[in-house]
């Protein structure tokens, strides 16, 4: 590829066999299957059998050759469909057999009867065609003799991975599996339920019977939401009319069939009782969204165990909170730099889309094994905003061929889809007995900001996955991308850059960034839950490598490389400085002189300065402009220094939180630990003075100091009246490029007064 980067873990561009032009009709979007390449299907439809009355056991065998297909065991409807890739038939027929499947262990399956198909005469079919009704065929004996009953309902057509039976059928590579592992194998596409925030603001209570001594035990409130439990602090007012007013934030999920419990405890967070309690159903909270406020109310507290009577009740406990959820937030479970929605919650503030993206899934190539044997049973998962899909699982393939297309609508182009490759564990029974998670492989990530509208990006992409042992390279992954808008909303696109990026209540109304931290833990569970519940289950392991949960983990790898990224950033000024250094001790003396010049001229003729600043800049970027990148954004091992880490850091990086190793291991991180504070502290120590000697100079701290330091402005004063400012900078720009003979190598009178000065360090213990 022209203008490729020498980083290896780069991209590199690469060809379809497709027409990728974007396609528009009056104006708006029309979606085709054409990121992908083809791959035709044999597909085989087996509906039902009918008029075998005594026999119970029968099941459908389809064979192409050496490919052979089973039906379920659950005669006499199966409704099952077969879809087999033409590239791996090596047949003229394909065969459809009835068996029956006796108890008897010891006895073979019984041949029942048979269909031949010739492959020439079966129909092709593209959608959006009708499917082909199925049909009632006789049943021939091995001799191709019609037997005299039984016949069976099925349907064969060619087609393409675009068929809609294609995520639901058995597909030729998976074919070998049991009933229970093939639902493991299946595409799919999740959509996880809109997330609310829940606030519940305890105000107060009163009239609570105290179970305690009021010295000798706390007071607090207790929420429990399904799994999860929040507490408020401890009341300072420990009698019967407690005081609170703190928020407690749940992530709560539509259609808000969850219950939540408030108690009122007292004793310790280790041992406490409950004085009473109140349960609301969250369908009953009010929904707020917008910067209404909401009416506290008084709940009644039950006491636990009694059945309260109707004049009990009316001088029950009471708890005074406020209780909304709130729609107008945006729920985050993603790292913002990595997130692909900023929509708030509810569906009545979300604006139209602005686009769509398209992302075919073709191949992956050069995969290492992870299974004995040499064996990868891989699948592709992808999200954008809350819209997941995952491509069928291609069994026993280092490089598996999914060619799967999926579309997504766009509301922000400053979102990011992420691609994960993972390992099946699940079609193992006895690894689905024990609970082993899907094996995580690697992930890229595509920001939409950086593609071009209708552009087809066909990529192959370096899977880079960091393990104990060090940064490994997983094989590759062919992608092809396509972000594309209606021309006339191409002014749209720039207006967003103006645009908050975070819905205005986040910005009214802001969460502390503990409080958004706790937040996207919630969300991250809920989602795992949610998705695990799906057939097939997106495992948690899944769930939270897509949404990086471990992303604000310590890493030792990450800091240096944070830390080299700074400096990246700074280097440009720390090149300046070191120039002007040389031109400051006259290393180059015409450099110097016309530096001297320049800047006399600029003084006194300021005005074509910020013009040429301006056309500067733009000059650089139009000069960049040809050498702009021609990739999206990709791993770069070097820049992430997962290259040069060491073992001991990368399995700190990975080991669990909170951690299971100790001994002598768990010593060196801790002793290594404290060398890296001990560093930050000095740093941090030396800033603080900095700060304090400056704070110190009006401080009269040390009256000689301040008195000087007064004296100075009195005279900086009276110089700054009478002199005018162009001359004042001229005399300290030609003092400060005086040539070396006049200058000495001892500190200067300011930077020895400044030392002097005191800090509030003498205060430290």
């Amino acid at each position: 590829m022209a203008n490729q980067s020498n980083n290896q873990s780069a991209p590199k561009e690469t060809s379809l066999n497709i027409d990728a032009k974007l396609a528009t009709e009056d104006g708006k979007l029309r979606r085709r299957y054409d990121l992908v390449e083809q791959m035709k299907f044999l597909f085989v439809r087996v509906v039902k059998v009918r008029d075998f009355p005594n026999i119970h056991d029968l099941y459908v065998e389809i064979k192409l050759g050496n490919i052979e297909a089973t039906t379920r065991f659950s005669s006499p409807e199966w409704n099952q469909v077969f879809a087999f890739e033409e590239e791996k038939i090596h047949s003229l027929n394909v065969e459809v057999l009835v068996k029956d499947k006796t108890e008897t262990i010891d006895m073979p399956h019984a041949f029942i009867g048979k269909l031949q198909f010739n492959l020439g005469d079966v129909p092709n079919r593209v959608p959006p065609e009708s499917s082909l009704a199925p049909q009632w065929y006789k049943l021939e004996d091995q001799t191709g003799t019609n037997l005299d009953r039984g016949d069976i309902m099925l349907s064969l057509w060619m087609g393409t991975q675009a068929d809609e039976y294609f995520p639901y059928a058995w597909c030729s590579d998976a074919t070998r599996m049991s009933g229970d592992a093939f639902g493991y194998t299946r595409s799919k596409v999740y959509i996880y339920p809109t997330l609310w925030y829940l606030r519940v603001n305890v105000i107060q209570a009163q009239d609570l019977l105290l179970r305690f001594h009021p010295e000798s035990s706390d007071i607090f409130v207790q929420a429990d939401l399904g799994s999860l439990r929040l507490r408020t602090s401890f009341s300072k007012n420990k009698g019967a009319k407690p005081f609170w007013n703190e928020d407690l934030m749940f992530v709560a999920q539509e259609p808000f069939n969850d219950t939540l419990v408030l108690s009122v405890e007292q004793g310790t967070l280790a041992d406490h009782v409950s004085l009473g309690r109140h349960e609301l159903h969250l369908k009953n909270v009010e929904k707020r969204l917008g910067g209404e406020s909401v009416d506290n109310t008084w709940y009644n507290l039950n006491r636990p165990g009694i059945t309260e009577t109707a004049i009990e009740v009316k001088f029950a406990s009471k708890l005074n909170a406020r209780i909304s959820l709130d729609g107008a937030y945006h729920v985050m479970d993603e790292p913002i730099e990595y997130s692909s929605d900023f929509r708030p919650s509810s569906k009545k503030l979300w604006n139209s889309s602005i686009g769509v993206l398209e992302l075919g899934i073709l191949k992956a190539t050069g995969l290492v094994p992870m299974k004995n044997g040499a064996r990868t049973d891989a699948y592709c998962v992808a999200k954008y905003g809350p819209k997941w899909v995952r491509t069928r699982t291609i069994v026993d393939s280092l490089s598996p061929k999914w060619n799967e297309q999926y579309i997504w609508e766009v509301y922000e182009p400053f979102t990011v889809i992420t691609i994960a490759v993972f390992d099946n564990n699940q079609l193992d029974a006895n690894c689905r007995a024990r609970g082993v998670g899907d094996s995580i492989m690697a992930k890229i990530r595509i920001r939409l900001s950086t593609l071009d509208r209708g552009k087809v990006y066909t990529h192959s992409h370096p899977l880079i996955g960091l393990q104990p042992s060090g940064v490994k390279k997983i094989g590759e992954i062919h992608l092809a991308v396509r972000f594309s808008w209606p021309f006339v909303s191409s002014l749209n696109m720039y207006q967003f850059y103006m645009l908050p990026l975070f819905p205005i209540h986040h910005y009214l109304f802001p969460l502390s960034h503990v409080q958004f931290d706790n937040l996207r833990n919630q969300a991250l569970n809920v989602i795992a839950r949610s998705l695990s519940r799906a057939e097939p289950p997106l495992g948690k392991e899944v769930v939270f490598y897509m949404l990086d949960m471990r992303s604000d983990m310590w890493s030792m790898r990450k800091g240096i490389a944070n830390c080299n990224r700074v400096m990246s950033l700074v280097g440009d000024f720390i090149a300046f400085w070191k120039w002007l250094d040389d031109i400051r001790y006259w290393k180059k003396p015409v450099s110097t002189l016309f530096f001297y010049f320049q800047c006399i001229l600029m003084l006194f003729y300021p005005e074509p300065f910020l013009a040429l600043v301006s056309f500067y800049v733009f000059w650089i970027g139009l000069k960049r402009y040809f050498k702009r990148p021609k990739f999206s954004c990709h791993v770069d091992a070097k820049l992430c220094g997962a290259d040069i880490t060491s073992p001991e850091d990368l399995e700190e990086e990975l080991d669990v939180f909170p951690t299971q190793v100790g001994g002598e291991c768990l010593r060196r991180r801790y002793d290594r630990l404290r060398v890296i504070a001990r560093n930050t502290q000095k740093r941090a120590n030396d800033l603080a003075s900095i700060g304090e000697r400056l704070q110190s100079l009006s401080s009269w701290r040390d009256p000689r100091a301040t008195m000087i330091f007064l004296l100075f402005c009195v005279v900086g004063f009276l110089v700054t009246v009478t002199i005018p400012a162009q001359f004042i900078i001229c005399i300290w720009i030609t003092f400060y490029l005086r040539h070396p003979r006049f200058r000495s190598n001892l500190p200067s009178i300011p930077e020895n007064f400044f030392k002097r000065m005191p800090s509030r360090q003498a205060f430290m213990l």
